[in-house]
């Protein structure tokens, strides 16, 4: 009896939305679902237009994670590039909102002291927005 290899197919993904909007002062940008090996290089690119803004004199970004259920090392790789991006652009980049399980990584990974990272969005804005 013969037997057909397992094959698995790759998992089409649409191109990552990320809404914006503006309070305070900050560029908000809602990020939900997973960051992961398959969903970063789509979260880079749409990452990026964003980040072209994110420089000195213009409105801080922040990364609303509320909607974030799971980030893998992929993801944070992202966040760090950005990160650096925004620094050598002298922008403030943030995230705020992690849920438990994502707060359970960025504390083991000590990602929080890379990025500054925040209870809220509303915490966020008082603190970007002054």
């Amino acid at each position: 009896m013969a037997y057909l290899p397992f094959v698995q197919e790759p998992i089409p993904y649409a191109m990552m939305n990320l809404p914006t909007r503006e309070q305070a002062g900050v560029l908000i940008v809602s990020v939900s679902g997973r960051i992961d090996h398959i969903s970063s290089e789509e979260f880079t690119k749409a990452l990026d237009p964003l980040l072209d803004q994110c420089v000195q004199g213009r409105p801080s970004v922040l990364l609303d994670f509320s909607g974030v259920d799971y980030i893998s090392s992929a993801g944070l790789r992202v966040l760090m590039m950005a990160s650096r991006r925004s620094k050598a652009q002298k922008g403030v980049f943030a995230i705020a909102a992690l849920q438990p399980m994502v707060q359970e990584v960025f504390a083991i990974s000590r990602f929080n002291l890379i990025v500054p990272c925040y209870v809220s969005v509303e915490t966020a804005c008082k603190v970007l927005g002054s």
